[in-house]
């Protein structure tokens, strides 16, 4: 009898036959791995390249400027598929991002001033010395309207650069796995000022105005304790499209929305405990009682929504849109953008170009330079001290791999050149720029952590 139950409790997935066996919980457990969406990210890159030069090369090119059109009554929506995947579905994208800086703020490696100050001071200077560096080449030997890219090599993927650290596996202490995330959102949240300030069309005041008194609503709605996404949703497509009109670029709207999400659960451990002790007690009475017995699934529902509310929304949103932001959303971002048609440039003059240079020695070297300098500072002036088992040679590999620059800089690299003549032109040496840079920073973060040896753990 108890197998047979066992057998019918059983659901497809767990079950022994092939396809589950074979494809189904082998890619779930694909998923589950720190590094797994640095491969997706990879994967879906070699593709867009390969596409782009390959035979099929212009239906990559014409698939991505089809235009999509949606209109409903006055409102009337025509552009790119390229377009909806940089300024619609990266919103998703920068959404979980402002999800990933609220964490850290409130109860991550961000919320106390002396946990934040060191890998902020860090992450500035990973940002300042490539924009340097940048800016050195294009305005001693580049064209003045390329300056505009000094953007690019700012930025820091943390897909990429936290699946290099899982490769890694016990040669990094975990202390400096938390460094490099720190790190990182604090290097996003420049990259977010960055984007905001700089790459912004004219502003429609007008457009602001509407967006803030939906934010200002969706902030009191949550303050009231309104939980139910149903309201949030048309709310968040309404501040969407009123960045997206304002000439604030739209997918700063996602960050915000995502700042503004609660970071605490409606239930502590105590009242979770609890309450559920009542239900549970409730329960057993009700399995007594023949004349009783309807209630329990009303127990159970009960006891499902206050266990869903000692969770905090902040979380429960990251759990649910990280798998597709990571495995759908910026690998097709990827695949959208990285396509360089290398037959039509040519290859050597792109390699010296002085964007291309600025973009690769900004990530590749300027990275590690900034982060090693500014730690170093930091640490002399004593306004912070490395995790626990970390060692400033620790801080040396991570500016490398924080030199690994790919999605946020595509982003950029779409936005800084937009009302150039040639804007195609540099967009493809940047690019270049990004891969070049960030794979050589991979492989020598890589190479680095993997043999390096501390020879004392710091305190």
């Amino acid at each position: 009898m108890e197998r047979e139950t066992e057998r019918l409790h059983k659901t497809w997935l767990h079950s022994d036959r092939f396809v589950p066996t074979r494809f189904v919980r082998p890619a779930l457990a694909f998923t589950q791995t720190e590094a797994s969406g640095g491969i997706v990210l990879l994967l879906a890159t070699i593709l867009a390249l390969v596409w782009a030069n390959s035979a099929w090369g212009n239906s990559y090119f014409e698939l991505w400027e089809h235009h999509l059109t949606i209109e409903l009554g006055a409102f009337h929506f025509d552009e790119s598929l390229h377009y909806v995947v940089n300024d619609g579905l990266m919103a998703v994208f920068f959404f979980v991002v402002g999800l990933e800086i609220k964490r850290e703020l409130v109860v991550g490696e961000l919320n106390t001033r002396k946990k934040a100050l060191l890998p902020a001071l860090a992450a500035a200077g990973g940002m300042i010395v490539p924009a340097l560096i940048y800016v050195a080449f294009v305005a001693t030997s580049g064209p003045a309207e390329a300056l505009a890219g000094w953007g690019i090599p700012m930025a820091t993927d943390i897909a990429f650069s936290v699946g290099v650290i899982a490769l890694l596996g016990s040669r990094v202490p975990v202390g400096a796995k938390l460094f490099l995330l720190a790190l990182a959102i604090v290097d996003d949240i420049g990259a977010i000022a960055v984007i905001a300030i700089f790459y912004t069309d004219d502003l429609a005041f007008g457009w602001l105005i509407v967006a803030a008194v939906v934010l200002a609503l969706m902030s009191l709605a949550s303050r009231a304790g309104i939980r139910a996404g149903i309201l949030y949703l048309p709310l968040a497509l309404i501040v969407w499209y009123a960045f997206l009109e304002s000439g604030v670029h739209a997918t700063i709207a996602g960050v915000i929305m995502g700042l503004l999400v609660p970071a605490r659960a409606y239930y502590s451990d105590e009242g979770f405990r609890r309450r559920a002790g009542w239900i549970l007690e409730r329960w057993d009475r009700d399995k007594a009682s023949p004349e009783a017995h309807a209630r329990l699934d009303q127990d159970a529902l009960e006891l499902a929504a206050i266990a869903k509310e000692s969770v905090s929304p902040l979380e429960r949103w990251e759990h649910a849109l990280h798998p597709w932001t990571s495995f759908a959303i910026v690998p097709l971002f990827a695949l959208a953008n990285a396509g360089v048609r290398f037959v039509d440039i040519d290859i050597v003059e792109a390699l010296i170009s002085p964007v291309e240079l600025g973009v690769s020695i900004g990530l590749a070297v300027g990275k590690p330079i900034g982060i090693a300098l500014a730690t170093w500072l930091g640490l002399r002036l004593s306004l912070g001290h490395l995790p626990r088992n970390t060692t400033f040679g620790h801080v040396l590999g991570l500016g490398f791999l924080a030199g690994i620059g790919f999605t946020v800089s595509l982003f950029i690299a779409e936005l800084a050149f937009r009302s150039s003549a040639n804007a195609h032109l540099f967009a493809d040496e940047a690019k270049i720029g990004i891969f070049l840079g960030s794979l050589a920073a991979g492989i020598v973060g890589y190479t680095y952590l993997r043999i390096y040896k501390p020879r004392r753990a710091a305190d």
